[in-house]
């Protein structure tokens, strides 16, 4: 059965961009394939952090992703640099991997030109996200369109690994991409994607109340001035888009119905969105709340998922280091 390998920065607690756009699909595919899902830390230093934020945020992320209903009795949840065979595999993967091809990428380009002085971890962040993914022999990486030039990288690199030291039966998989169903979340602003730098975001923990208050100001159709004016739901970039996540077919036909006629406004097109984002969310909330509650209980489930993840990465390395030639004389 095809295995699924993905990854997540520890950026703190979920934003409903995080989950809409990847981990929401990541509980359904635990259901359908063997599937591995890692907070990935060693990535999140390639940006500026302080230790005591990063474990902060490591644990934040450990829990959002266990309250939104990723099951450690049906995948496995682990923190990469609990595994350091990730980080073996991404060396190894150096010689296989042209310069050309790093300086090429898209987030390259637009990351360090934001930076001063360049650090080599921004340009060979792809490296380790293939080791990442083929370290666990992944076939499917659920991914958003931004990261499908770095997956292409991934199959570059396990071409290139088995022309030259697995010629006659492949090693490593060709990973390819599952793009997410809800594949661009717009932030509140109408603007960009959600990103919580901007502050564009509703957090996945947050209180209805909360919510609430991001949602009441958030941009809607512009055509619509006044509550009489007959509205487009498709020129609606947060709102119509959030209700087509989170509310159920038959109320996103009365939202198009109501919107075109103008027979809602569109703080009552939010209050409906509200309800059902508030029905979705409080239950994820709430076990959030508990696992918070009980922190040697999480520490026990990573510890246990890193330990399953570190079973299937020794075999790779261990094979990898013997077609290389880096294994004990004999």
């Amino acid at each position: 059965m095809p295995r699924i390998f993905s990854g997540i920065q520890p950026s703190g607690e979920l934003h409903i961009g995080n989950y809409l756009g990847a981990v929401k699909n990541w509980v359904a595919l635990q259901h359908e394939h063997p599937s591995f899902f890692c907070i990935v830390n060693y990535h999140a230093i390639t940006q500026a952090f302080t230790p005591a934020e990063l474990r902060r945020r490591t644990r934040e992320m450990a829990v959002s992703l266990l309250a939104s209903g990723l099951d450690p009795a049906r995948c496995v949840v682990f923190v990469q640099s609990e595994v350091p065979e990730h980080t073996e595999l991404a060396w190894l993967f150096n010689p296989l991997t042209p310069v050309g091809e790093l300086e090429r990428q898209v987030q390259y380009k637009e990351k360090s030109a934001k930076q001063e002085q360049v650090m080599a971890g921004i340009l060979n962040y792809p490296i380790l996200q293939a080791a990442d993914i083929l370290l666990y022999h992944a076939d499917i990486v659920p991914v958003g369109e931004d990261q499908v030039q770095h997956l292409e990288l991934s199959r570059v690199i396990a071409r290139n690994f088995n022309a030259r030291f697995s010629p006659d039966a492949p090693y490593f998989p060709e990973p390819q991409p599952r793009l997410t169903p809800t594949r661009r979340i717009v932030g509140l602003d109408g603007q960009a994607k959600m990103s919580k730098s901007i502050g564009n975001t509703i957090g996945l923990l947050e209180t209805p109340e909360q919510m609430w208050d991001k949602l009441r100001p958030a941009v809607t159709d512009p055509s619509r001035q006044r509550k009489s004016d007959p509205g487009e739901p498709e020129r609606c970039p947060v709102i119509y888009q959030l209700h087509r996540a989170f509310s159920p077919a038959p109320v996103v036909a009365e939202v198009e119905e109501n919107c075109r006629g103008a027979r809602w406004g569109c703080m009552d097109c939010k209050k409906v969105l509200h309800q059902h984002m508030a029905a979705e969310l409080t239950p994820i909330r709430e076990r959030a709340e508990a696992l918070q509650a009980r922190p040697a209980e999480v520490d026990a489930l990573l510890a246990d998922g890193a330990a399953r993840a570190r079973a299937v990465a020794k075999d790779t390395i261990a094979a990898v280091r013997g077609k290389m030639g880096l294994d004990a004389a004999h």
